[in-house]
């Protein structure tokens, strides 16, 4: 997969990329943990959704915020990785102009941002939300949500109890047309082991292609 650098507000971003061979190809943004506990774009999780939307077909980017391996500037408190991410997405869709569909997939840290990406760039079709920290920042600004997508949680997550991220789906399903896919893997915590991540990656995998299929439904019978 090749390294790309691409400009950020605050200096260059280092990332891996992978531009789908299929026309038209939807694309994904794929965010990491905090980068003050060591998260990166190698977490595996974030590499392991990284690889399975590329299987999917997407053009895909996974990087580096600000001040993290070769990416330049340093940790803002999140304003700044937000930003971030939103250069990434700028990167994708000037690669991509013609893109089918975009969609964020974050992990931990990188949920939150995700999660305010999708406020930022209305034209977000849909999201991947991996041990979204609800009990550590406040999703209010989620009002109105724009668009359906899967918040998945461990059962045992000893950083974010499960209650709160429940919480916040049953709030998010209370708007109109909305719809979250909310799954909780029994006997996980925050740090998902290799054979976990499989099946994180997996329900990805199961929601996205749920929504590509019914679109490729909707096509059909119009």
């Amino acid at each position: 997969m090749p390294e790309v650098m691409f400009a950020g507000p605050d200096g260059r971003l280092e990332g891996r990329y992978h531009h789908s061979k299929r026309q038209n190809a939807p694309v994904a943004l794929i965010l990491h943990p905090h980068p003050l506990h060591g998260g990166t774009m190698n977490n595996r999780v974030t590499y392991s959704l990284f690889q399975r939307f590329q299987a999917m077909g997407f053009s895909t980017l996974r990087f580096n915020y600000r001040g993290v391996g070769r990416s330049q500037g340093r940790y803002d408190g999140g304003i700044g990785e937000v930003a971030d991410a939103c250069s990434g997405l700028d990167f994708l869709q000037a690669v991509n102009p013609n893109a089918s569909m975009l969609w964020v997939a974050g992990y931990s840290f990188g949920a939150y941002v995700g999660m305010q990406v999708l406020m930022r760039r209305p034209e977000m079709g849909g999201f991947i939300s991996i041990s979204a920290p609800a009990s550590h920042y406040d999703f209010g600004f989620l009002a109105p949500c724009p668009c359906n997508g899967l918040i998945f949680h461990g059962a045992d997550d000893e950083l974010v109890p499960e209650p709160s991220v429940r919480k916040l789906v049953d709030k998010l399903n209370t708007q109109k047309g909305i719809t979250i896919d909310y799954r909780v893997m029994p006997g996980a915590g925050h740090v998902y082991t290799p054979e976990q991540t499989e099946k994180v990656v997996d329900a990805a995998e199961d929601h996205v292609m749920g929504v590509l299929n019914r679109g490729r439904m909707s096509l059909a019978a119009d």
